[in-house]
């Protein structure tokens, strides 16, 4: 494997843990919209990862299998309903529907994925400084 295959592997689980911060800051952000219908209510979004193992079987090396992010889908969690008659957005019926967003798990899907990307930083971190020592090694 070469050095900087490293930094390519690296920089897929920076970019695919960028997407993973993206959809749960949004997730997060939208968790106490309130809507009158089932159709308009925002669904909680998860980014789903592959790696690209088949790439690396078809001619690359062998251990260059990246991350990447093969779409975002939304929840199929039920919504929240609730019953609010006096509430500006409340259907005919009185309900208002609310997103299927749970703060805890966003949030500790948040510090699990900014994990992620600090690990991959650290790893491109010490290929750089390794590909910097080895140059250093003819200097002397």
């Amino acid at each position: 494997m070469s050095m900087y295959n490293v930094f390519d592997i690296a920089g897929s689980g920076m970019a695919a843990q960028q997407v993973r911060l993206n959809t749960t800051a949004s997730n997060m952000a939208n968790a106490n919209s309130v809507s009158s219908s089932l159709g308009e209510t925002y669904r909680a979004r998860h980014p789903v990862f592959a790696t690209a193992l088949e790439e690396a079987l078809n001619g690359e090396e062998v251990g260059t299998a990246k991350v990447q992010v093969v779409g975002i889908v939304e929840s199929d969690a039920p919504l929240n309903v609730e019953y609010a008659p006096h509430h500006p957005m409340a259907d005919d019926k009185g309900y208002i529907y609310k997103p299927n967003v749970n703060i805890m798990e966003e949030m500790a899907d948040m510090i699990s994925a900014s994990r992620s990307y600090e690990a991959n930083v650290q790893v491109a971190d010490a290929a750089k400084q390794m590909v910097s020592r080895t140059l250093m090694l003819g200097q002397r």
